[in-house]
């Protein structure tokens, strides 16, 4: 018996050995498949932000010039490249996917990308144009003898949007003009050194370099306007819903520039001098062009006018300026095609067809300190 009992000892034992081995390797095996994947941990996600030059966008270029954009950028364990365009390439480029967020006004965030089926978000509102757009000519009086006039401009941007409203408040429509397509870098030379051409229409800083030109006029400008035309800046919503870093880094940057431009002092002249180079004028011009800019220097002021009445007012005049113009669609029936919507959860528009989405998260988060620190 003693016997029959150490042999069945014996077989346990080595079945047990046999069940132990197993396990042990087993666990080798799925330890060195996880370490023959490829690690994530350390990878860095790349998104491009398109700028363009204007007097309320030259922070950017600031921001980009002092590795501010790339220390937000840090913070938030992502990349940002800041590519400089000329406007309308900046949108088409967004448009087409190249660049995850932009620089754009309203008008241009409701028209292009919605016409294209783009979800965009405006994450920033920077401020409003208060006279940097302008229609400027060589002796005509007044809006109402720009009739029959050639005016050239950037079509379909919002210096069309511009002109057709001082147009319709003249009691003229755009039939009454004809309009030529030029670029926003073409615009001021062009039109400086083609004596004969009579309009143009187009934003600082190529405003005042035309303005400063002997027998040039202004017959209108955005302060006829005010609220109408603001300056933007917006994150492909698709992209900003799977990934909201971007946008908390770029609020990050802008405020911090905002920050320093707002206080009084040898710092801030230096940086509105390199913004008044980058946007190849005087520090005297850049500022003259800032004092037609009504800045929201604050996040709490810029949340306070996004939130408001007057947006959704305002915003009712521009999507009826691109309904009229095919810019929400060639087989757009009605204005009500494409939905905005506000901070408070109002829609404009199809609800179920939302394009512009005034977003103010970010800046709120910038607002209460709430975006990362170091």
């Amino acid at each position: 018996m003693h016997d029959v009992e150490h042999h069945r000892n014996v077989r346990q034992r080595d079945k047990m050995l046999r069940r132990l081995r197993a396990l042990l390797l087993a666990g080798v095996i799925a330890v060195l498949s996880l370490t023959a994947l490829p690690s994530r941990s350390f990878a860095k996600d790349t998104f491009t932000l398109a700028v363009s030059i204007y007097a309320g966008w030259m922070p950017w270029y600031y921001a980009k010039d002092h590795g501010i954009v790339k220390k937000w950028a840090d913070r938030y364990d992502i990349t940002i490249e800041v590519v400089e365009m000329d406007y309308i390439p900046s949108i088409e480029a967004y448009v087409a996917g190249k660049a995850d967020a932009c620089v754009m006004t309203n008008m241009e965030a409701l028209a292009l990308p919605a016409k294209a089926g783009i979800d965009t978000t405006v994450v920033i509102v920077g401020d409003y144009s208060n006279g940097n757009d302008a229609i400027l000519v060589r002796g005509i009086p007044d809006v109402k003898s720009l009739k029959g006039t050639t005016v050239s401009l950037a079509e379909f941007s919002v210096s069309h949007y511009l002109l057709a409203r001082a147009l319709e408040m003249s009691g003229l429509k755009e039939s009454d003009i004809k309009r030529i397509n030029t670029s926003d870098s073409d615009i001021a030379p062009a039109f400086l050194a083609n004596k004969s051409q009579k309009a143009v229409v187009t934003w600082n800083p190529m405003v005042m370099s035309i303005a400063q030109t002997p027998g040039v006029s202004t017959i209108f400008d955005s302060s006829k306007i005010p609220g109408e035309i603001l300056d933007l800046l917006v994150v492909n919503t698709k992209k900003l819903r799977a990934d909201p870093r971007l946008s908390e880094a770029l609020v990050g940057a802008w405020y911090e520039v905002m920050g320093l431009m707002a206080q009084p002092g040898p710092e801030a002249e230096k940086a509105l001098g390199e913004m008044a180079t980058r946007s190849n004028c005087s520090l005297n011009d850049y500022k003259a062009q800032l004092r037609t800019t009504a800045m929201f220097w604050t996040p709490a002021t810029a949340i306070e006018y996004a939130s408001s009445a007057e947006v959704k007012q305002k915003m009712d005049f521009v999507r009826t300026f691109c309904f009229k113009h095919g810019l929400l669609g060639e087989n757009a029936r009605s204005v009500d095609v494409v939905g905005i919507s506000y901070p408070d959860g109002a829609v404009q528009g199809d609800p179920s067809n939302v394009k512009l989405r005034f977003d103010t998260q970010f800046m709120d988060k910038a607002k209460s300190g709430q975006l990362r620190q170091p």
